[in-house]
């Protein structure tokens, strides 16, 4: 399967019924001034057959997934730094915490992902993008 991603975009995977996942999402798409990112649902068609594609277990990755023909898919902290990185200033500033081992930046992040639902809350489905936001998920 190639994943139908517009040259020099990269796609976000995120969980679409956590509530910490959407208001992180739509932080990204209000601050994302270049246009580079586009997002599916990991429970999405497009989400599912991504997680196959790499031999990705959904039940045991908590992650945000970050996906570019560059770098294929990366995982968790990584990702949202690198994802933070092209928000510009400030917030392209958080990117310095890649110098922190990833072992200790998965472990906060886990941590986080771990108690997700208990502090933020679920929905009972993915959220539905606004017509004006439809191009930019897949």
């Amino acid at each position: 399967m190639s994943i139908p991603l517009e040259k020099n975009k990269q796609l976000i995977l995120f969980d679409g019924v956590c509530n910490l996942c959407n208001t992180s999402v739509q932080y990204v798409i209000k601050n994302d001034q270049h246009d580079v990112f586009r997002y599916a649902a990991l429970q999405s068609a497009v989400g599912q057959k991504i997680l196959e594609q790499f031999k990705i277990d959904r039940n045991e990755t908590d992650s945000i997934l970050l996906y570019s023909e560059a770098n294929g898919i990366t995982y968790k902290s990584t990702a949202a730094l690198k994802i933070a990185s092209k928000l510009g200033f400030p917030r392209n500033l958080l990117a310095i915490l890649l110098i922190v081992p990833d072992f200790i930046r998965n472990w906060v992040y886990d941590y986080i992902a771990k108690n997700r639902y208990k502090w933020y809350g679920q929905k009972d489905e993915c959220m539905i993008p606004t017509p004006e936001l439809k191009s930019k998920f897949l």
